[in-house]
C-alpha cells in the first residue's frame, strides 16, 4: 500500500515541534519508546466489549491478559483494592461515577472552573453540569486556597450528594480527610479527580486520597506519563447502598456498579492498544527512576514558581505543592491578556496555556492569566538550573510582545537549548 506522505509529513512536522521547543502545558508530558509502540500495536485490532474472563466477544485471550496486567499493577501502585481502566478519557471516568452514584438533578459540589477547576466538574456546558445540578466551591481571594471552612458552610445548606476533590488549575495539595469530614455529616459521597498529581501521589509526595475518598478517577498521560485515557479507583471496595438489582439479584459491591458505570454505561468496546500502553507505563511508575522523576517534577515546579515571583509575576497562591502553578499577569501586565501570551509564546517554540485565575476579570476566551506545568520538560531531562533561564524566555518575550525581531531571537536559543535533550530522557 502506498505510504501516506501527507499524514506523515505532518507527524513530522509535529515532532520537530515537539523536540525542538519548551512544552510547558502541565497537563502533557513525553511517553517512553515502549508506550508508544504499545499504542500502536496489534491490540488495536481486537474488539473485546465486556471485562478479563467476561467478554461478548471470541479470541480476548490476549487482550484479558494485558488489561488484567494493567488492572494489577496499578492496583499495586497506588494500593488500590480496586481499579478499572477501561475509561477512554478522564471526562468519561468520571461521567461514568456520576452515572453510578447519582441520579439527573442531584446536587454535587466541584471547584468552580475559573478558581481552577475542570469542566467535567460541573460546567454548564458539559454533561456534568446538563444533567446534575453542580454547587461551586471557591479558593480564597486572598491565599488563593481552597477554603475548607466556606466549603463545609456551602455542604451543610445544600446538602449534595457528592463532594469532588480535584482540580484542572490548582498548585496545593488537597486536605482529603477534612473533605470527608465534611461529606460524612451530611451522607455524601467523596471523590477525587486526580488526573493532574497523580504520579506524585503514587510515589508518596502528595497525600493519599484512596484513605479517604469511596472513589478516585484520573487521566493517565499527564503526571502519570501514560497513553491518553482515564482510570477508576477504590481504596477500599463496599457494599452497594441503592439496592441495585439485576435479572441475577442484587448487585452486593460498588465495584461492580462501576464497572457497569463504564461499560455498558458509557461506552462500549474498550481501546486495548491503549490498555496495553497504560499497562507499560504503570510498569514503570513502579520503578524506582520514576519516583525520582517525580522528585524532580516538583523540585523544578518549586524552583519555577519562585523564578516567577522574583521577576515580579503573581504566582497565585505563592507558589506550588505539585506540578504546576498558575500566573496572574494583571500586576505586572495588565493590559495583556493570557491569550496574547499564550499565542505570542507559540511563536518563539514555548508552549504554555491560558488560563482563568480566581476572580478573573476577562472570560474565558482572553483569561487574565496562564497555566504552567514541569512534567514534560522534566521527562527531557532538565533540572533545577534551566528553571530561571525558561522563565526570563517568557519574561522577554511578554514584556516586548510585539517585538518581532525579539521572538526571532527568543526562538533560535529555545531550539538551540531544547535541541540538546533527547525526547525521553529516562
Amino acid at each position: 500500500m502506498k505510504r501516506d506522505e501527507l499524514v506523515f509529513e505532518i507527524l513530522q512536522k509535529e515532532a520537530d515541534r515537539q523536540r525542538y521547543g519548551i512544552e510547558l502545558i502541565a497537563s502533557e508530558n513525553f511517553v517512553s519508546d515502549q508506550v508508544l509502540s504499545a499504542m500502536g500495536s496489534v491490540m488495536t485490532n481486537k474488539y473485546a466489549e465486556g471485562y478479563p474472563g467476561k467478554r461478548y466477544y471470541g479470541g480476548c485471550q490476549h487482550v484479558d491478559e494485558t488489561e488484567q496486567l494493567a488492572i494489577d499493577r496499578l492496583k499495586e501502585l497506588f494500593g488500590a483494592e480496586w481499579a478499572n481502566v477501561q475509561p477512554h478519557s478522564g471526562a468519561q471516568a468520571n461521567m461514568a461515577v456520576f452515572l453510578t452514584l447519582l441520579k439527573p438533578g442531584d446536587k454535587f459540589m466541584g471547584l468552580d472552573l475559573s478558581h481552577g477547576g475542570h469542566l467535567s466538574h460541573g460546567s454548564p456546558v458539559n454533561s456534568s453540569g446538563i444533567l446534575y445540578q453542580p454547587i461551586a466551591y471557591e479558593v480564597d481571594e486572598e491565599t488563593g486556597l481552597v477554603n475548607y471552612d466556606r466549603m463545609e458552610e456551602t455542604a451543610l445548606r445544600e446538602k449534595p450528594k457528592l463532594i469532588l476533590a480535584g482540580a484542572s488549575a490548582y498548585s496545593r495539595d488537597w486536605d482529603y480527610k477534612r473533605m470527608r469530614e465534611i461529606a460524612d455529616k451530611i451522607g455524601a459521597f467523596l471523590m477525587a479527580d486526580i488526573a493532574h498529581p497523580a504520579g506524585l501521589i503514587a510515589v508518596g509526595l502528595l497525600n493519599d486520597p484512596l484513605k479517604y475518598c469511596h472513589v478516585v478517577t484520573s487521566t493517565t498521560h499527564k503526571t502519570l506519563r501514560g497513553p491518553r485515557g482515564g482510570i477508576i479507583m477504590m481504596g477500599q471496595d463496599f457494599d452497594n447502598p441503592f439496592g441495585k438489582t439485576t435479572p441475577k439479584g442484587v448487585i452486593r459491591s460498588m465495584s461492580s456498579l462501576f464497572n457497569s458505570g463504564v461499560f455498558p454505561g458509557i461506552q462500549g468496546g474498550p481501546l486495548e492498544h491503549i490498555i496495553a500502553a497504560k499497562a507499560v507505563a504503570f510498569g514503570e511508575a513502579l520503578t524506582k527512576e520514576f519516583k525520582n522523576y517525580m522528585k524532580q517534577v516538583k523540585k523544578n515546579a518549586e524552583v519555577m514558581a519562585e523564578a516567577f515571583v522574583n521577576k515580579g509575576y503573581n504566582v497565585i497562591s505563592d507558589g506550588t505543592d505539585n506540578h504546576l502553578m498558575l500566573i496572574d499577569l494583571r500586576n505586572k501586565f495588565p493590559e495583556i491578556t493570557g491569550r496574547k501570551v499564550e499565542n505570542t509564546l507559540v511563536l518563539a517554540d514555548i508552549t504554555v496555556n491560558k488560563n482563568m485565575v480566581p476572580f478573573d476579570s476577562r472570560s474565558p476566551f482572553q483569561t487574565s492569566g496562564l497555566r504552567v506545568g514541569t512534567p514534560a520538560i522534566t521527562t527531557r531531562g532538565l533540572k533545577e538550573e534551566h528553571m530561571p533561564i525558561i522563565v526570563d524566555f517568557i519574561d522577554q518575550v511578554i514584556s516586548d510582545i510585539d517585538n518581532e525581531d525579539l521572538l526571532e531571537k527568543v526562538k533560535k536559543q529555545v531550539n538551540e537549548m531544547m535541541g540538546a535533550f533527547p525526547m525521553f530522557a529516562d
